[in-house]
């Protein structure tokens, strides 16, 4: 009775999203179908990209790539001889009902829940001559009903990005500079990522840096990760006491596949881990790899984690991977994947080193968006089927079992949050979850999202009074 009850909610809340959708999806649909019949084959307006400022929106200079409302914005001219001088337009919004039980295993106060995370951003982007950028993005995120309030949860109104970029062609290659408020991730965003699993989103003052040449690309950047505060408006700060920088290598090893290394280092003053707090200096080795040949993808990520936290040494690492083959020739495009990933806890919590992984910027979807899990002190095996009953459509079924790697350390929460009463505590079982998540392109502008979590808690929650959780989220997003 109680877990029917907790589905209520959201229930009503996913049949009004729905209605809602059903209305975008046919005034999308009737606008597409006018434009498909009047517009020539090659003529294609850009897409709406994650990273809003990779768009290129010069191509609205011909004539013949098809028009939408309020183009006027997307691509105001400057030059009459440059078409790539011109100032653009654009907003993001994202709508999220999401109801949770609970995200720390009702264990730290948290009971069943239901809110709605609410994001806007809007921006405005200047080129010069395919050389020079300035791209401002202010973003306002709010978290009805929700508590507690997390950092990532609630910012009022703020600068999410501020940055100027140029491009310029250097010998046989190409460099690219950006200094400002900013955002990267890299890879699978597995550890250094944009966080937009969250409603917040990580962005970063830097100075970043990187020269493409052939299937080479080097990277160079200095960050001040930024902090947000939600005190009030245009709050949000970045500072010498937390900092990320490094350098990364990638090179392309064939045409699907290709290879990166990196060594990068974290300093945070005043860090706090269960057994000891301090200034906090990691370095930090990083491999990756990733392609696919055929029906086969693969992609593997491992990291060590080296240096002194207070007057104790750190030694961590963690491994993360996906795997997959895929039907192509069966109804659906079945992919049939495996994920496995494991991360290092601590050994001995009275010794004078340091195992808990700091899984530094992560991006919680990675793992699931329910949140129950951290990429800390587990080690995580998770088969999948990935179908595709249209091209627009993607449906993820997905089980998975989790273990501590020590029962010396606690069981974590994302990002890296202890469990209350599970260090040194119960078994290394930690439990066994089922996903569901159905992805939908409803226009080039809209997208639909479904997720469902439940979590049926192993020996080592059992022990501290936890018990099983479930995650229900509906998401509704819009690009223009």
């Amino acid at each position: 009775m109680r877990l029917a009850g907790w589905y209520w909610k959201p229930a009503c809340c996913l049949g009004r999203s729905l209605a809602l959708i059903s209305v975008l999806v046919s005034m999308s649909a009737s606008a597409q179908a006018d434009s498909d019949d009047t517009q020539p084959a090659e003529a294609q307006r850009p897409t709406i990209l994650f990273n809003r400022w990779q768009e290129d929106w010069s191509v609205l200079a011909d004539p013949d790539v098809p028009r939408e409302p309020f183009d006027e914005f997307k691509y105001l001219p400057l030059s009459t001889y440059d078409p790539k001088t011109y100032l653009s337009f654009g907003l993001n919004l994202r709508e999220r009902i999401e109801s949770n039980d609970a995200a720390t295993f009702g264990l730290a106060g948290n009971h069943s829940d239901t809110y709605l995370l609410s994001r806007f951003e809007v921006f405005a982007d200047l080129r010069i001559a395919s050389q020079l950028q300035f791209f401002t993005m202010l973003a306002s995120d709010f978290a009805s009903n929700k508590s507690p309030l997390l950092p990532v949860d609630q910012d009022r109104l703020g600068i999410e990005l501020a940055f100027a970029a140029l491009t310029e062609p250097l010998g046989d290659g190409v460099l690219k500079v950006r200094i400002g408020r900013q955002q990267f991730s890299f890879d699978q965003q597995r550890f250094v990522a944009v966080r937009d699993g969250e409603n917040v989103r990580q962005s970063y003052d830097a100075l970043w840096g990187d020269y493409e040449i052939g299937a080479w690309r080097l990277i160079s950047f200095y960050s001040q990760p930024v902090i947000n505060r939600d005190l009030g408006s245009f709050d949000d700060y970045s500072s010498s006491h937390l900092t990320y920088g490094g350098v990364r290598v990638e090179r392309h090893l064939s045409d699907t596949s290709s290879a990166s290394f990196y060594y990068s280092q974290y300093r945070k003053d005043g860090a706090s881990y269960i057994t000891v707090q301090g200034d906090e200096t990691r370095n930090i080795y990083d491999g990756h790899l990733n392609g696919h040949l055929g029906p086969w993808d693969w992609d593997v990520e491992g990291m060590g984690q080296f240096g002194e936290i207070g007057e104790d040494t750190i030694r961590a690492w963690a491994f993360g991977s996906l795997f997959g083959y895929t039907l192509a020739d069966t109804a659906w495009t079945p992919r049939l994947g495996l994920q496995i990933d494991a991360a290092s806890g601590n050994e001995n919590p009275r010794s004078h080193e340091l195992n808990t992984f700091n899984p530094l910027f992560p991006n919680g979807y990675y793992v699931t968006l329910a949140g129950y899990t951290g990429y800390v002190n587990f080690i995580h095996v998770k088969p999948s089927v990935t179908l595709h009953p249209t091209k627009s459509i993607k449906l993820l079924l997905a089980a998975a079992a989790q273990w501590r790697q020590t029962t010396a350390d606690a069981v974590y929460t994302q990002p890296i949050t202890p469990v209350p009463n599970t260090a040194g505590h119960g078994g290394s079982y930690t439990g066994t979850y089922a996903q569901g998540r159905i992805d939908w392109s409803l226009t080039p502008h809209y997208s639909f999202a479904l997720e469902a979590v439940h979590f049926r808690i192993g020996s080592a929650l059992a022990a501290a009074g936890a018990h099983d959780s479930n995650y229900l989220g509906v998401e509704l997003r819009y690009g223009w």
